[in-house]
């Protein structure tokens, strides 16, 4: 089985509902195994009380830097911060140096998955700024492409790109996600998760 881990970090649920949905369609896939984790939280109780965020999921493990050598692919979510992934995610991929003197990551698929306040707010330039992280461990990047026809639907607001699934919030969160912007995460799940098994599956041919 290939093991395809969503990560994902989220303030208000919406990144949650998304990894919900991505991880339900990626675990469709004939021979791939999910498991859903969050991103551990740095903000204090107090503050994150102060910004009347809900409380995160207990029932979904936290994961810690280690754990990443266990997949063979991984789906990650998170909401912009001025464009870019927020602190909270920094800390994970900063505390990977372990794994990439190992070569840990060396080939193994990324996507990505977020949420923004409008339009304007990153959906784009959010996913890239994760890029580096990809990058420096010699992983893979898998986008969307355009291998969902929704993405050229634009008959109403609508998150998600090229780069990856996305929501819309409004300033205030008070927008959840759309049918039609789960539609593209359910399709990319399983869109990445094929590419994920598949990849896996030439290697071990190769190596007989």
């Amino acid at each position: 089985m290939v093991k395809v881990f969503v990560i994902y970090y989220s303030t208000y649920g919406h990144v949650a509902k998304l990894a919900d949905t991505i991880a339900k369609s990626a675990a469709t896939v004939a021979g791939v195994d999910v498991k859903l984790w969050q991103v551990a939280e740095t903000l204090s109780d107090d503050i994150l009380g102060k910004m009347h965020a809900p409380a995160k999921k207990a029932e979904v493990p936290v994961i810690q830097a280690a754990d990443l050598a266990e997949a063979d692919a991984f789906l990650i979510g998170f909401p912009t911060r001025y464009g870019a992934f927020p602190s909270q995610v920094k800390a994970l991929f900063d505390a990977t140096g372990g794994l990439w003197s190992k070569g840990a990551l060396v080939g193994k698929p990324f996507g990505f998955f977020t949420s923004t306040g409008n339009l304007g707010g990153g959906q784009e330039t959010t996913i890239q700024s994760a890029l580096s992280f990809v990058v420096h461990h010699g992983g893979i990047f898998v986008p969307v492409g355009y291998t969902s026809p929704l993405l050229f639907d634009n008959s109403e607001p609508r998150g998600g790109s090229p780069w990856g699934p996305g929501t819309f919030t409004n300033g205030d969160g008070s927008r959840q996600p759309s049918e039609k912007e789960l539609q593209i995460t359910t399709e990319f799940g399983v869109h990445f998760s094929k590419i994920a098994r598949d990849l896996a599956a030439g290697r071990a041919a190769n190596s007989k």
